[in-house]
């Protein structure tokens, strides 16, 4: 028989929700993506290069060139403070940031390293540290704001530690790093030689007139750090599964040495759509305004809960909302979960599924980056009360 390398780890939480929203026809709050189309300009590119001529081989393993231009302009126009990446050497694209996340590690971790990650944290952390042979060593947040201790962060690192992963805005609290954060992290690794996978596919969805941070604007860290973002959380195309890489060119070099043997290239016709609408786009008019589009429907969905005894969480950034639901039940978060789909109509993701251990701070986990008439209808539900468990 084969022995499994990760035999306590099922389906993920995401798509047993999903199924089990398709199951009984709730309204999928659960899993993370809009169901909204991308642009019209992004999907009328990737249409032109999909019938041309010449965009169905394999586009250069790092990405097209085109590609890794644009997104190195628009780097340098949003993060003036640091220097923009060299195309060639610090940018590379991969299958979504999922590869991205799991090529870093696999680059970089080896038997026996400790990699430091934040919970609550997305699945796919500890498992893929392990199938490294990594050793996960896990510091919980704090659950009052999901801001990190970094006193209890400087006690986990080990002589064994290799690698740091952070995360901002954060999944699933929406948490937001400060400039106070980045200059901990960067003390904190300072005179090591850790490195930082800092995951900020998040990266443009930062509210309430805050000014989004990212790693590699932190002199300090910006030599040593990983910094994966996402497409298709950018433009609202999870299915595309286009992320890409930031990173100095030593790291970079690791990175590919991985990425050329998971997927080698991503598909060719939608690099070319992606580098249509960046370069038509100088101004980055698109990722400015994501902020303000997604403010607007955190603040949307929080109006229509409001009065309905749901305790909303503060989301600074993100596309998730967390709440409490101690007003209807004292079940456990999955078991609440599951009752939401059931009996009130509504897939929502228990936040101890982003836990190693399925610590229980009884919250439930929204996406709010749905339409209106989305938002509208599960609020309904979920404010009605003849749908309450009362258990």
């Amino acid at each position: 028989m084969l022995e499994s390398k990760l035999p306590d780890v099922g389906v993920s939480i995401f798509s047993q929700m999903t199924l089990l929203a398709q199951q009984t026809g709730a309204i999928n709050l659960a899993q993370g993506f809009p169901d909204y189309d991308p642009p019209l300009a992004l999907r009328e590119a990737l249409a032109r290069h999909a019938l041309a001529r010449g965009s169905h081989q394999y586009a250069p393993m790092p990405g097209l060139p085109r590609l890794r231009q644009a997104i190195a302009a628009q780097v340098g126009r949003l993060q003036p403070e640091a220097p923009a990446p060299d195309p060639d050497t610090e940018i590379t694209l991969t299958a979504g940031a999922t590869e991205a996340l799991y090529s870093v590690l696999a680059a970089v971790v080896r038997p026996g390293d400790e990699v430091i990650i934040l919970e609550p944290a997305y699945d796919l952390y500890g498992p893929t540290v392990r199938l490294q042979g990594g050793v996960p060593r896990y510091v919980r947040l704090p659950t009052t704001d999901f801001r990190p201790d970094w006193d209890a962060v400087r006690a986990a690192v080990t002589e064994r530690t290799r690698l740091i992963m952070v995360n901002s805005p954060h999944n699933p609290s929406g948490a937001v790093f400060g400039a106070e954060d980045w200059d901990a992290l960067a003390s904190l690794v300072e005179d090591t030689g850790l490195l930082v996978l800092s995951d900020e596919v998040y990266e443009h969805l930062v509210f309430d007139g805050v000014a989004p941070l990212s790693a590699r604007q932190h002199p300090a860290l910006r030599a040593r750090s990983f910094v994966v973002s996402s497409f298709g959380k950018t433009y609202h195309a999870t299915g595309w599964k286009v992320g890409y890489c930031l990173a100095p060119p030593a790291l970079t070099a690791e990175l590919r040495r991985v990425h050329q043997f998971v997927t080698f290239a991503v598909s060719t016709p939608t690099q070319h759509a992606l580098a249509d609408v960046l370069e038509a786009d100088p101004g980055d008019a698109h990722a400015r305004s994501l902020a303000s589009f997604y403010q607007a429907k955190r603040d949307e969905f929080a109006g229509l809960l409001a009065g309905g005894g749901w305790q909303l969480r503060p989301v600074p950034g993100g596309y998730f909302q967390l709440a409490s639901y101690e007003q209807f039940s004292t079940k456990g978060d999955l078991a609440f979960a599951e009752e939401l789909a059931r009996s009130w109509g509504v897939a929502v993701v228990p936040v101890s599924a982003f836990y190693h251990d399925g610590f229980d701070a009884g919250l439930v986990r929204f996406c709010f980056a749905k339409e209106s008439a989305t938002l509208k209808a599960a609020a309904q539900r979920l404010n009605r009360p003849a749908g309450r468990d009362a258990s």
